[in-house]
């Protein structure tokens, strides 16, 4: 589910959240509330893994993606339509799934209340 975050448009680009604990953070801290599409906050960074927290909007954006990496997410709270191919799943808190590489999927529709909050992990190609 690799997709622009987007807020009435405009890209987002945040840092990740942080407190003031050293090493500590908290995913549910300032959660960002994007009006259309989603918001992306890379949490991690190393090699060909990267960890994701994705927040979105109540109307998600209808765009197909075929991504050249892994993803594996899980909806931490929410619910969710995906279609992925043909399929359609709908997920609940604490449901996950598994996109391999060049798996066609979009996001349909995404609760308002609560809103889907998200956990993606990466698996790049390796170089």
């Amino acid at each position: 589910m690799r997709r622009k975050g987007t807020s009435a448009g405009a890209p987002i680009d945040r840092p990740p959240p942080a407190t003031a604990r050293r090493g500590v953070a908290n995913l549910f801290e300032a959660l960002p509330s994007p009006e259309t599409g989603e918001c992306f906050d890379q949490l991690l960074h190393c090699r060909n893994l990267r960890v994701e927290r994705i927040v979105s909007s109540a109307q998600p954006e209808p765009t197909w993606y075929d991504q050249t990496q892994d993803e594996w997410v899980l909806l931490l709270c929410g619910h969710a339509t995906l279609q992925v191919g043909d399929e359609r799943l709908e997920l609940g808190a604490g449901d996950y799934t598994f996109l391999p590489a060049h798996t066609r999927h979009r996001v349909i529709a995404t609760s308002a209340q609560p809103p889907c909050v998200w956990l993606a992990i990466h698996l790049d190609p390796a170089d």
